[in-house]
Formats: structure tokens, C-alpha cells, sequence
């Protein structure tokens, strides 16, 4: 198996990217391909004593600034268009990047193509909730949707929690303003009928409509929503973990005692922490694609990579790209079947 990874995206590349890409090869042993500035990332393998890497030449870059629907298009020696090119013509198992997601997603859709009879890829991150965590799908890719997308996106999500996540029977949710068959607006309306009938027929298991407070309590697998809906509840969560953790250091770190207490709690606290860490979630996947990619996060460090590029090699072995194409038929409306 081989991860072709985007050396020159994100903040802190190249060094961490090559850092972790490193990182990877020698603790999971699976082989690495760098794509960018060769003289840029052959330093940062000198520099971490590594001389076993492929690499790839590609001298731009897209930067956070490109616009992501063109970028790959004008860009195309950008170490993610060439990336992505190699990923299409079988030089590699899956992609990985810490670059601009709206490029990555435009690129993915543009060069690597979505898997026939799927209306739009989705970002499917994986929220800390319990031991498994929660599947969001979408979580900003598509802002204006249709209720055969969230069909779709239910499908997929469901594919992904059973394979990736470990869960028997995911149990799926559609995120709305309350929990009864009738809360929404039309799109809601019109997607309930649907998940409601996939359910009814044993395809996937739908729970029905959950509300914010229903995302982390236990009660679902994946939580399905429009990329506009989803995205606010994506950067909410990070906000409020953001807050709670440096609320829960300045009470900790207030006096005496609460240092002692502190002390006694460093190995719990320490685990929660580390449950809420992005770098050892990994990344996002772009689920829908005909070939995995990964998107990994924008500041991504050593730590990232390395989750990032353990998330891409499940990914491969999975096998839900095969049980997406295998069940295309019933994730679209009958008028098109």
C-alpha cells in the first residue's frame, strides 16, 4: 500500500508533513510517496535522517488564498493537482492533504471524480462523543442541498461508521430544530420520508430527527445534515471545546488545592484531552470519491500526519467504496433509477 501525501499544504509544511510522513513509515511500515518542492522536502528528510522516501517533484503550491473551484485547474504543478493526478492513475492507494479543503474537494471531484451515480462528495468528519465518537455528514462541503444528497449522505455515512468506526448497526439521525416527524423546513420534510423509507426496508437504521443536544449523548452513529447546518455545528463544537478546556486549566491552575486535585486527576484529564485532540483523529474523509482522500487538518503537525495517514490506509482496506457502488441504486429517487 502506498499514501501519496501533499508535502507542501497546510501551515506547517513542509516540516511537519514530512515529520509525520516519516513518522508513518517507520512505525506502520507502509510506504510513503512526498509530492513537492523537491529541494524543500528532501531537506526535511535529511534533517530526520530518512533517505528511503519517494518523492515527487511539483513546484506550486495552492495556498489558503487561491480560489479552491480553480486552483487545481491553473495550479496543475501544484504539489495537490499532482498528488491527485497520481491517486487517478493507480501510482498510489490514497491522498492525503493538510491544503485549502474547498481546493482538495473541487480537485478530488474534478481529477480523482466521484463514485458513479453519487450527486456530491461529502466531508464526513468524526466528532468525540463516547468511545466511538459520531459521524457528521456534511460538514461544509455542500451548502445548498437536496434531499436525494442527504439520502446519499446517509447511505455513505452509514458505510463508513460500520467500517471505519465499529459500529454493527449505525444508528442514523437527521439533524433538525426537534425531534417530531414534522420539525424542519421542506428539505427536512422531504428527506425524513426518505431515510424513514430506507429504513423501513431494512437498508439502513434510521433513528429520525435529533436535535443539537442529541448529537453527543449516545443515541446516534451519524448525524446527517446539509453543509451549511453541519458546518455550524462543526465550528460550534470546536469552539465550545476550545472554551471548555481553557476553562477547565484556569479553574485547575487557580490555587493549592485545585493544583493538588489537578494532580490527582493528570491521567483522566490527560485522556480527555487526548479524546478531544484533532491531531489523533487525523483528518476528514471526502466520502463519495472513487478513490480515498483524506483531508487532513489546516495546522496540522507531526502527530496529525501520522493519524491522517493511518485513517487513509483503513480507508483502503474498508472496502466502503465497494459497498457504495454495490448499493447506488437505492441511494438515488425512484424517478431516476
Amino acid at each position: 500500500m502506498k499514501i501519496i501525501i501533499d508535502a507542501m499544504g497546510g501551515d506547517n509544511a513542509p516540516g511537519e508533513i514530512v515529520r509525520g510522513a516519516v513518522r508513518a513509515k517507520r512505525e506502520l511500515g507502509v510506504d510513503v510517496c512526498l509530492v513537492g518542492r523537491m529541494e524543500d522536502v528532501k531537506a526535511c528528510l535529511e534533517k530526520e535522517g530518512c533517505d528511503d522516501i519517494e518523492t515527487v517533484d511539483a513546484r506550486e503550491i495552492v495556498t489558503m488564498e487561491d480560489d479552491p473551484s480553480t486552483a487545481t485547474r491553473r495550479k496543475k504543478d501544484s504539489s495537490m493537482t499532482v498528488a491527485l493526478n497520481m491517486l487517478r492513475d493507480g501510482r498510489g492507494d490514497a491522498v492525503v492533504s493538510a491544503g485549502s479543503t474547498g481546493a482538495l474537494l473541487t480537485g478530488a471531484t474534478l481529477i480523482v471524480k466521484r463514485i458513479k451515480g453519487i450527486r456530491r462528495a461529502a466531508m464526513a468528519p468524526v466528532l468525540p462523543a463516547g468511545e466511538q465518537g459520531v459521524m457528521l455528514i456534511d460538514c461544509g462541503a455542500n451548502v445548498e442541498c437536496t434531499a436525494e444528497y442527504l439520502l446519499q449522505f446517509a447511505y455513505m455515512g452509514s458505510f463508513y461508521a460500520k467500517k471505519m468506526m465499529g459500529c454493527d448497526n449505525p444508528r442514523v439521525g437527521l439533524l433538525n430544530v426537534g425531534t417530531e416527524d414534522t420539525k424542519g423546513g421542506e428539505l427536512q420534510h422531504q428527506t425524513f420520508a426518505l431515510l424513514k423509507k430506507a429504513g423501513e426496508e431494512g437498508r439502513i437504521n434510521f433513528v429520525g430527527n435529533i436535535e443539537g443536544t442529541g448529537v453527543f449523548d449516545g443515541s446516534v452513529d451519524v448525524v446527517v445534515a446539509d453543509g451549511f447546518t453541519g458546518n455550524v455545528l462543526l465550528k460550534g463544537t470546536e469552539g465550545v471545546i476550545k472554551y471548555m478546556m481553557k476553562s477547565l486549566k484556569g479553574v485547575f491552575y487557580k490555587n493549592t488545592a485545585n493544583k493538588l486535585a489537578a494532580a490527582v486527576l493528570k491521567k483522566d484529564l490527560g485522556e480527555m484531552k487526548k479524546s478531544m485532540d484533532v491531531n489523533e483523529v487525523g483528518g476528514t474523509a471526502l466520502v463519495g470519491i472513487s478513490k480515498p482522500v483524506i483531508k487532513a487538518h489546516g495546522s496540522s503537525n507531526d502527530a496529525c500526519i501520522f493519524s491522517a495517514v493511518r485513517q487513509a490506509m483503513a480507508f483502503v482496506d474498508s472496502g466502503i467504496i465497494g459497498d457504495i457502488e454495490e448499493n447506488i441504486e437505492y441511494m438515488k429517487l425512484k424517478a431516476e433509477q
